[in-house]
C-alpha cells in the first residue's frame, strides 16, 4: 500500500496505573527452535556463507536488499565482515533461520530499540530468502520471536517499523495482528534517500488474541495434504475484534 494513507488504529490513549510492571529482563542470545524452523545467535563463521548465497544469489535475492539500511555487498568478503559487525553490536540481539526442510540459513531477524524496563521491544532488520519467502516456516520465524518477548519476558510493547513505501513489510505487519499507528515523515535519511517510517505495534493486552490466531493459522489443520493453508492468515486477522482499550 505504498503512497496510500492508511487509518491509523484508534486506541485511546491511556494513563492507567500500571498493576504488573515489566520483567526488565533483555532476550538473551539464544537458540529458538520450532517445528519449521530454527532461530540461531548470528555466527559468522558458521552463517555467512549459506547468508550471502541466500541475499545475492540472483538478481531477484538482490532486490531483498532494497529497503533495508545496508547492502548487497559486492563480494563474500565485504558481507561476512557486515556480519561480524552485527554480532558484535550490543544493542541488537540478531537471529539467522533455518528452516528444517533445508538446514540451510536462509534468512535474518532481529530484535531491536530494546527497552527492558518499559518493557518495549521492536523485531526488525527482517529478511527471508527467496525459497523461505511465503512460507510456513518463516510465519513460524517471526511467532517465535513474538512469543518468546511477549510470554516469556512479558513486555508491554511490541514494534514493527519500516519505509513506508515498502508494500511487503506493511502487509507482512497486518497479517501478523499489528495494529498500524501512523507515519513518521522525513524520519531517516538511508542510501541517500529520504525516509518516511509507518510505525505498528502489538500491545500486550491485544497478544492473547493475536497469538491464538497465529497458533491456528499454523495447527496442521489449517492446511490440506500438499502443505496449502486453507484459511489466510491475513483473512483470520481481520475477523478479530477490537483492542481491548477501544
Amino acid at each position: 500500500m505504498a503512497g496510500v494513507v492508511e487509518p491509523a488504529c484508534s486506541r485511546p490513549v491511556s494513563g492507567a496505573p500500571i498493576k504488573a510492571y515489566p520483567s526488565g529482563l533483555v532476550p538473551s542470545r539464544r537458540v529458538l527452535s520450532g517445528r519449521f524452523i530454527r532461530l540461531e545467535p548470528l555466527d559468522p563463521a558458521a552463517h555467512a556463507e549459506d547468508l550471502y548465497v541466500a541475499g545475492h544469489g540472483s538478481d531477484e535475492a538482490l532486490q531483498i536488499w532494497d529497503y533495508l539500511p545496508h547492502g548487497p555487498w559486492p563480494d563474500h568478503a565485504s558481507f561476512t565482515a557486515h556480519l561480524r559487525n552485527q554480532a558484535a553490536d550490543l544493542d541488537m540481539i540478531r537471529f539467522v533461520l533455518r528452516p528444517a526442510s533445508t538446514g540451510t540459513a536462509s534468512g535474518m531477524a532481529s530484535y531491536m530499540d530494546i527497552n527492558a524496563r518499559d518493557g518495549v521491544i521492536e523485531i526488525g532488520g527482517i529478511w527471508f530468502s527467496l525459497a523461505l519467502q511465503r512460507t510456513r516456516a518463516a510465519t513460524e520465524a517471526l511467532f517465535l520471536l513474538l512469543s518468546y518477548a511477549m510470554d516469556e519476558l512479558r513486555y508491554r510493547r511490541m514494534q514493527w517499523r519500516c519505509n513506508a513505501f515498502n508494500d511487503k513489510s506493511r502487509n507482512a505487519a497486518r497479517r501478523l495482528g499489528f495494529r498500524f499507528e501512523g507515519i513518521f515523515y522525513n524520519h531517516m535519511v538511508v542510501k541517500g534517500r529520504n525516509r518516511d517510517t509507518a510505525w505498528y505495534s502489538i500491545l500486550d493486552d491485544e497478544w492473547p488474541e493475536v497469538c491464538s490466531i497465529i497458533q491456528g493459522w499454523l495447527d496442521d489443520k489449517n492446511f490440506d495434504p500438499v502443505g496449502r493453508p486453507r484459511q489466510s492468515l491475513s483473512a483470520m486477522m481481520t475477523q478479530r475484534g477490537p483492542s481491548p482499550r477501544e
